[in-house]
């Protein structure tokens, strides 16, 4: 590596900056499949561990959309508490949001129909050489949740020290009070 980072992030859209050049929005194939939450800003995952994200392509909302450009995903969140090994889900869909697939906006299913959020991708990658593949979004505020960040790593043991630094080093770079007080708060989810 010439010493350039690898991560491109931008800002999320509460921000109303311009997205950077060099970023692209991930592919439906990029997304699905599962993640680990390795990093957040969220308090809810500091009293949880093993949180993963299963993202599988739905059919499409208008029969104008083909399958494989879908605007559906169907989202699975499993966790444990810190110390139970009973494992609970939260299960909702994702819609994207004017068909792009960096911007989504959730709706829970079953009993969480009436909770919703806002999320967005702000950077993603596949380091190839270290095997880090990753996503880094953003959630807006809800009734429930304050806004924040999570970090994805496709490997259930993380990330390497040098993607998890420049991952860190562009969340600083983001311009925005508020914004940088809640990157502020990044911590290690626990994952055993």
């Amino acid at each position: 590596m010439d010493g350039a980072s690898r991560v491109v992030l931008r800002a999320p859209s509460v921000l109303q900056t311009a997205k950077p050049k060099a970023y692209t929005a991930p592919s439906l194939d990029f997304l699905q499949g599962t993640w680990h939450v390795t990093h957040s800003t969220l308090p809810m995952w500091k009293s949880k561990r093993n949180v993963s994200i299963t993202y599988t392509a739905l059919e499409p909302s208008v029969p104008s959309i083909t399958p494989e450009k879908t605007d559906r995903l169907d989202d699975l969140v499993k966790y444990q508490g810190l110390h139970s090994d009973k494992e609970h889900t939260v299960h909702g869909v994702d819609k994207a949001c004017d068909g792009s697939t960096d911007t989504w906006d959730w709706r829970g299913k079953g009993w969480l129909a009436v909770a919703s959020s806002h999320w967005e991708v702000l950077g993603w990658g596949d380091n190839g050489v270290d095997k880090d593949v990753w996503v880094v979004t953003y959630f807006a505020k809800t009734l429930f949740t304050p806004a924040g960040i999570d970090v994805y790593s496709r490997r259930r043991s993380g990330l390497g020290q040098e993607t998890l630094q420049e991952i860190k080093a562009a969340l600083a770079e983001i311009e925005g009070s508020k914004f940088q007080g809640v990157v502020q708060d990044l911590f290690e989810v626990t994952i055993d």
